[in-house]
């Protein structure tokens, strides 16, 4: 099995379908249950192995993501002054052989799911496979593989790119990116068919592992591409359906896990209910 260290979570963006709440929370600091959004993905990434995590935050201060993952000394101090000590593995956030890097985005600059990851390629002259998980949803799995392990067991070669693929009734296909798939394979992804021509009901919903060449490939993308912010966004999906149409292998990882969409009130409220569900039925 490929071992993959490092992983691209992009938290930068207003959050303006979550308007007010996010005029004052960061979308991916929303709450579910006692923690914040992106905590779910960044948890689920240590747990796959992942040492390195690069988060593209906006250039906006003050950054509540960056306050989450720091050690609060004083809160550490007033839980051991208190009696409460037992509580200081709560307040600790992050273990000491996981370290976050952060890239800043500019919310007003260029805009798409390719820009954050081409940052921080560049940034960092990332020159190996990573995964890449958004930070606004996550795929909810407590007791089988996590959406991160699943990617990892699917490569067969460290040449290899992998999607996750959820599955979903095929009435609400429509509404997302669709996976064409042969042999376990990507051949492309289908934005928003009708339900007759929908080549499964299987989705994108942007978790990937991405090779070396196709970070390249990103980053070529971006910097030969001039959109302004009301033009054309940067999809990513353009960088991988170059990948693969010009030989790029990418592995389609399903998943028995639920997804889990924060970005919107309803999908907010119902990763609510099922965590909080699971967690009351575990007491």
């Amino acid at each position: 099995m490929q071992k993959i260290t490092k992983a691209i979570i992009p938290v930068a963006g207003w959050g303006t379908r979550r308007l007010p709440i996010t005029k004052i929370i960061e979308k991916s600091m929303l709450p579910v249950g006692n923690r914040p959004l992106v905590d779910y993905s960044v948890q689920e990434l240590i747990k796959a192995g992942i040492t390195d995590i690069y988060m593209v935050i906006s250039n906006v201060e003050p950054c509540q993501v960056q306050e989450f993952y720091r050690d609060n000394l004083a809160l550490n101090d007033y839980l051991v002054e208190r009696g409460k000590a037992d509580r200081l593995a709560l307040a600790k956030t992050l273990p000491d052989h996981v370290k976050i890097h952060y890239t800043t985005q500019d919310p007003a600059g260029r805009y798409g799911t390719a820009v954050p990851i081409a940052l921080v390629v560049e940034e960092y002259n990332l020159d190996e496979s990573v995964l890449v998980f958004m930070g606004d949803d996550f795929v909810w799995n407590p007791d089988g593989e996590s959406a991160a392990e699943s990617l990892i067991h699917s490569l067969q070669s460290e040449d290899e790119s992998a999607i996750l693929g959820v599955e979903i009734p095929r009435e609400k296909v429509d509404k997302y990116g669709v996976l064409s798939v042969q042999d376990g394979k990507l051949v492309d992804v289908v934005e928003k068919p009708s339900i007759e021509e929908a080549p499964s009901n299987m989705i994108n919903v942007s978790k990937y592992i991405m090779s070396r060449d196709l970070l390249r490939r990103v980053v070529n993308y971006v910097n030969a591409h001039d959109f302004g912010p009301l033009d054309q966004e940067y999809l990513v999906t353009d960088p991988i359906d170059e990948y693969i149409k010009e030989g790029g292998i990418m592995r389609v990882a399903p998943t028995t896990g639920e997804y889990l969409d924060g970005g919107s009130v309803e999908g907010w409220v119902h990763a609510n209910n099922v965590v909080t569900g699971y967690q009351s039925k575990q007491k």
